[in-house]
């Protein structure tokens, strides 16, 4: 069964009167639930504005051309009110950045149960559910720590765990590891890989390190805002050397 399916999606941006960017050129996209695949491309190539459409963070364009279609496990959310598109994102959806966006007055219990409260958990609830979920990526005993306090790699399982904790059906990653030096990006790609495998969550993730791209079932090439192409990993390579275990 396909989570997402994608046709006709446009996106331009008007910079200024004369400065317009062709983002998206009518992508089409089809991604099977419990699939792990990369986004890759050119830097302008419509990568991440393609994730923000498919994450539901901006609409396609309607404007003259086909009607955009875009389905969530069979659901048309092309027409979702703003109030809509927010509850879906918040309750189906996880997004980790390259820039970890942590609020940085907050413990990183804080942090992940802020997504808890957003997706419609009571407080109590969403701090037991930030706990779990500190606990899956082996950061339980930084949970009273602020972002400061923490290392790139810690900040970036502080975000990946409030991407989790309302164990959502979709996981979207904008260049996850590209902040991490090497070690804590191995870490950061066998963590991802391992709630793809055991929890069959289903991962975008957009990315410029074809050693990402090794390690997921499969690359989507896009260039000039469309996808161009594909492959499959002759095998998905093990991040860390075929060990699946979540780092400690």
């Amino acid at each position: 069964m396909n989570l997402l399916e994608a046709r006709n999606l446009r996106k331009t941006y008007r910079l200024s009167r004369r400065n317009v960017v062709e983002a998206l050129r009518g992508a089409e996209v089809t991604i099977p639930a419990g699939e792990m695949v990369a986004i890759m491309g050119p830097s302008g190539s419509g990568k991440s504005t393609l994730m923000h459409v498919l994450g539901l963070l901006h609409a396609a364009d309607r404007n003259h051309g086909p009607a955009p279609q875009l389905a969530l496990d069979g659901r048309d959310v092309t027409r979702l009110s703003d109030g809509e598109r927010t509850r879906l994102r918040a309750r189906s959806m996880g997004f980790v950045f390259q820039s970890f966006n942590l609020v940085p007055t907050l413990t990183a219990i804080e942090n992940v149960a802020l997504a808890g409260e957003f997706a419609g958990k009571r407080r109590p609830a969403a701090r037991h559910a930030a706990e779990e979920a500190l606990s899956w990526v082996g950061l339980a005993e930084r949970a009273t720590h602020r972002p400061s306090e923490l290392s790139g790699g810690e900040q970036q399982r502080v975000a990946l765990a409030r991407s989790l904790v309302n164990e959502p059906m979709l996981l979207l990653a904008d260049e996850p590891t590209g902040n991490l030096d090497s070690q804590r990006a191995v870490e950061m790609l066998a963590l991802l890989r391992h709630f793809n495998r055991e929890r069959g969550q289903t991962l975008v993730i957009v990315t410029h390190d074809p050693d990402v791209g090794a390690a997921c079932d499969r690359i989507m090439r896009m260039r000039d805002g469309l996808v161009v192409g594909e492959e499959r990993p002759r095998q998905p390579l093990s991040p860390m050397h075929h060990r699946d275990e979540v780092p400690a």
